[in-house]
């Protein structure tokens, strides 16, 4: 098992929520570090930014999720007291989670035909990192 060192992706965003497909971001990492069979951990260190896999095929779902969400979870509550105004943000990343796990075979994420990756931002526009560690499965050549 080799270990490889973490990379910090950035990720601007436009709108304040927004879900941003990096899928071919680390594709091109995996490709990069010629890993062939391991794991690839993916990880928002933001408290209102979430990452999740869900459909890339048709870019409607993520326009229904992101309204599904501000339906659920409005901008404005009366009992929300956190001065930043960005209660709605914190609930919404708490429920599409910090982090996602993929398996790597042959080189390729191991991804449902329909699937991807996405930074999901509730409070952007802004710049957002997303954390990415390879392990890698591989043999170590040995000199």
């Amino acid at each position: 098992m080799q270990n490889i060192a973490i990379e910090r992706l950035t990720i601007p965003t436009t709108q304040r929520s927004e879900m941003v497909d990096i899928t071919d971001r680390i594709n091109a990492f995996l490709r990069i570090k010629r890993v062939t069979s391991g794991y690839v951990i993916v990880y928002s260190p933001h408290t209102t930014a979430g990452v999740c896999i869900n459909e890339n095929a048709d870019p409607d779902v993520k326009r229904d999720v992101l309204q599904k969400l501000e339906a659920m979870i409005p901008k404005s509550e009366a009992f929300y007291n956190h001065a930043e105004g960005n209660s709605d943000s914190h609930v919404k990343t708490i429920l599409t989670g910090n982090s996602v796990m993929i398996l790597i075979e042959a080189g390729k994420l191991v991804l449902g035909q329909w699937q991807g990756i996405y930074l999901c931002d509730f409070d952007g526009p802004r710049k957002r990192e997303v954390l990415v560690k390879l392990i890698s499965l591989d043999p170590v050549a040995s000199d």
